[in-house]
């Protein structure tokens, strides 16, 4: 896993290269003063992790005060970070340390509407490994920060038969057979399904979790009828805000959501500057 300093070094000198140019030719070294942050609509916080650390990166001896805790709904032009030190270490550090935030506030946000959308229907939401490289450990923190669980971290974590395997093992009993052979004891074995049909031979096969892809909702509520719990049922493929109750009061166990990483807009935060 990459450590969140080596990022974030990373992502600072992407930003900064050989030197901020503005402000080294504009701002006293001596100079100091405050700014703070914050949201002009509604979010859930999540990110203030990465957000402290790049300034700290930048300067050990700066204040960044997190108002809040990660994971807490915040309402627009409310102060969530409160930094005080050098005027040229929060200007330099400005932009990199309002990316991740934006982003990282931006998934805690959706997920909290697709979990408050599921609510009470017995149905857990679940990521994907659809996330941005390099940065799925944020990205996966934000999604339980919002309500959501987390599913493989990284194909090391899990078995998951897709489609592609089948195909190459040649068939969903053998794809089945070969990962219980293989896999560690303590791994639970799920296989990806198309159709009805797919879900009886993958029962059969001794799957623990069957994964319906893109399944139609009389299709979802029909494969939980045939389960009848004989095993866990996470549905997939296409989920969104609009439609991911009537998916999760189908019956199934599971939802799972790629969306709420890969395409949660980022929220409007902006820094402002006290001197």
């Amino acid at each position: 896993m990459i450590e969140m300093d080596e990022l974030l070094r990373l992502a600072l000198l992407e930003d900064i290269g050989s030197g901020d140019a503005t402000t080294l030719s504009v701002v006293a070294e001596d100079r100091e003063g405050g700014a703070v942050v914050f949201g002009r609509e509604p979010f859930v916080l999540s990110g203030s992790k990465p957000f402290r650390r790049i300034f700290e990166l930048l300067d050990p001896q700066i204040s960044v005060e997190c108002l809040f805790p990660d994971g807490e709904q915040i309402e627009p032009n409310v102060a969530v970070f409160r930094i005080n030190g050098r005027m040229r270490t929060i200007l330099t550090g400005e932009r990199t340390a309002l990316n991740f935030v934006q982003r990282l506030c931006g998934i805690a946000t959706l997920t909290r509407k697709m979990a408050d959308a599921v609510a009470g229907t017995g149905c857990r939401l679940l990521d994907t490994r659809k996330t941005t490289p390099l940065w799925r450990s944020f990205e996966k923190e934000a999604v339980r920060h919002g309500g959501g669980k987390n599913h493989r971290f990284g194909l090391a974590d899990g078995i998951l038969i897709k489609d592609n395997h089948v195909a190459v093992a040649g068939g969903i009993k053998e794809a089945v057979r070969l990962a219980r052979q293989g896999a560690l004891h303590t791994f639970r074995i799920e296989v990806e399904v198309e159709d009805l049909n797919q879900l009886e031979e993958a029962i059969g096969a001794g799957a623990d979790v069957v994964l319906l892809d893109n399944f139609t909702l009389d299709m979802l509520r029909d494969a939980v009828s045939i389960c009848n719990g004989r095993v866990i049922l996470e549905a997939s493929g296409g989920v969104r805000l609009e439609t991911v109750r009537a998916i999760a009061q189908s019956g199934v166990d599971f939802v799972s959501c790629g969306a709420i990483t890969h395409s949660a807009r980022a929220i409007d935060l902006t820094m402002e500057f006290s001197v």
